[in-house]
């Protein structure tokens, strides 16, 4: 799905970003940075930091089943 029809990135071009060997990105800005864009009219802003959460918060509870913990 598009999520910014600005610099038309989807979902997925998010998801992928958060999932990269290197440093997180933390906030949207660092989102758009890593996708080598920047936002155009912040639209997408609050869809884009909802993914973020999602995707995050995934990724915390994989690493507490990993380690033994319930989450």
């Amino acid at each position: 799905m598009i999520v910014c029809s600005c610099n038309v990135l989807t979902d997925h071009d998010v998801r992928s970003a958060l999932s990269s060997e290197d440093a997180v990105p933390r906030t949207t800005g660092e989102v758009y940075h890593c996708l080598g864009c920047s936002a155009q009219c912040g639209r997408c802003a609050l869809t884009i930091r909802r993914i973020m959460d999602e995707a995050l918060a995934t990724t915390a509870a994989a690493r507490c089943r990993v380690n033994g913990h319930r989450s």
